[in-house]
């Protein structure tokens, strides 16, 4: 695009004085009426949309005049009015005008729909390539630094509200900060962090927050609630907003369909939401189609492995997936990785991994399954299959006597579980390794899949047998591979590792917006 600065103008304090009628065909010099009133009330007039004759004109004025630019018409067009031609004679008040010369205006209103603004009116003309746009007040300085933004070339403002600030949460902030001199340079992208929360409070810096927002959150009184969000990104009118979810927060979900209704694109590395109720699954889908919003959440699965963009490639191409089978938990693929190796008891591997901060801090939300079932959940419902958690066979690792009793006791009661895995370590044949495994199989073509969650027993030269460390697996099988699974292996757990991958779905957004 070419334009130079001079070209912008940008007027607020505007009026569009609406005259509209049911039916002025035929009719000769309504619009020469129209301004030949104003121009007597001495009211300074713009045209700034002219529809078919037959349905009326759109004008705008400074908003001081729209009172009397209303009555001098109503009285010009009485009789009109009267027969029913003209049908209505409004203003619409507290609107902005912004001027500019560019090549390609389906660009830059693509950008505003997408931060889900839409014009009151729109002048185009076409030898001059100048266009005016009319907006709402509310929205007149977010549309000037967007239609800035392309027509410039300047940086291109991201605003980041980050929820949640434990590992992941404070780790992407710093990554973020670190690196933020650098995107805006190499993709003329400026990241700002405007918002940080925790489940008690959230704190906001319209300028982007620097090193010391863990202080500024601190301090802050305000109640951590989407409403203050969404209120605080329309009162600053912030274009290009994502909101990254960093909780595990069975509550925070209920918010991302009010937050894509409201302009919010979403990044979530909770995995709870895309395993609720497909009908909830499903809503949210819609709204964000309809809203023109996006969710990424790579990180539900693989960590920062790119497991579900290879997923939705595959399936969108047309390619037949008939399985997916592999180690998806970190925590106990380190678990069943060394105690398959070492002589070492189960209870000590667990303990072991609890102190390195692989599990949770109660190792039963990991040593249940259901951390690995709902992973395996969200790749069935990438593949458009209709699976609810209550299909997935689960093999919960804990006995049943521990279930319910506290952490505490709970740990204090782990070795109970080494002579039940002890004996299956010991009855595996030869050259055989355990692993915990997750696979999707069946007729996958059909609307529900086969979804188990389990322990097995593998040969040690396989690929699920040769894993190391906490890396996890991922075994694609398709019709055109036949036998051969496409495989997908790597660092599967960890902060930093989870952390990159967010970045990874904030800089995808950004890129597209």
């Amino acid at each position: 695009m070419k334009a130079n600065a001079n070209e912008i103008k940008f007027f607020k304090n505007r009026s569009i004085i609406k005259f509209e009628g049911a039916d002025f065909l035929g009719e000769i010099g309504i619009d020469g009426r129209v301004f030949k009133a104003l121009t007597l009330a001495r009211i300074s007039v713009g045209v700034i949309s002219q529809q078919a004759v037959e349905n009326g004109l759109s004008i705008l004025v400074h908003e001081d005049d729209s009172e009397k630019a209303v009555t001098c018409l109503i009285e010009e067009f009485a009789p009109e009015r009267k027969s029913g031609k003209v049908s209505q004679i409004y203003s619409i008040n507290n609107v902005s005008v912004i001027g500019f010369v560019a090549d390609d205006l389906n660009k830059i209103l693509s950008e505003l729909a997408r931060n889900n603004v839409f014009p009151l009116l729109l002048n185009q003309n076409s030898s001059e390539k100048r266009i005016n746009i009319v907006v709402t007040s509310s929205q007149d300085e977010k549309t000037k630094n967007i239609i800035e933004s392309e027509i410039f070339k300047k940086p291109k403002t991201v605003h980041l509200a980050i929820i949640g600030h434990g590992n992941v949460g404070k780790t992407l902030i710093e990554q973020v900060l670190h690196s933020s001199e650098e995107i805006k340079r190499r993709k003329n992208i400026h990241l700002k962090v405007v918002a940080v929360a925790n489940s008690r409070k959230i704190a906001f810096n319209k300028k982007g927050f620097d090193n010391t927002w863990s202080d500024e959150v601190f301090a802050s009184e305000k109640s951590s609630n989407v409403e203050e969000l969404i209120n605080f990104s329309k009162e600053n009118q912030l274009e290009n907003l994502i909101v990254v979810d960093n909780t595990a927060s069975v509550d925070f979900v209920k918010n991302y369909q009010a937050l894509a209704e409201n302009g919010f694109d979403l990044v979530s590395s909770n995995k709870i939401f895309n395993t609720l109720p497909i009908e909830e699954y499903r809503k949210l889908r819609y709204t964000l189609n309809k809203n023109n919003k996006r969710y990424l959440y790579e990180t539900n699965v693989g960590a920062g492995l790119p497991l579900i963009d290879t997923i939705k490639l595959l399936h969108l191409s047309g390619e037949n997936i008939t399985r997916i089978k592999g180690v998806f938990s970190g925590t106990l693929s380190y678990v069943f990785n060394n105690f398959s190796l070492r002589d070492d008891k189960f209870s000590t591997i667990v303990n072991e991994a609890l102190e390195k901060g692989f599990t949770e801090p109660d190792p039963r939300e990991d040593l249940s399954g259901n951390d690995v079932a709902r992973k395996l959940l969200i790749l069935a419902r990438e593949l458009d299959l209709i699976n609810e958690f209550s299909d997935i066979n689960i093999q919960n690792l804990v006995p049943e006597a521990l279930l319910s009793v506290s952490k505490q006791e709970f740990l204090s009661r782990l070795e109970e579980l080494d002579e039940e895995y002890d004996k299956i370590k010991k009855n595996q044949e030869p050259n055989y390794v355990l692993r915990y495994v997750g696979d999707l199989h069946g007729d996958l073509q059909k609307e529900k899949g086969e979804l188990d969650v389990k322990l097995i027993s593998v040969p040690a030269t396989s690929a699920l047998g040769q894993l190391k460390g906490s890396d996890s697996i991922f075994e694609i099988y398709t019709e055109s591979y036949g036998e051969n699974p496409i495989v997908i292996m790597g660092a599967g757990a960890g902060a930093k590792v989870t952390a990159r991958g967010v970045f990874g779905d904030i800089l995808r957004l950004s890129e597209t917006k």
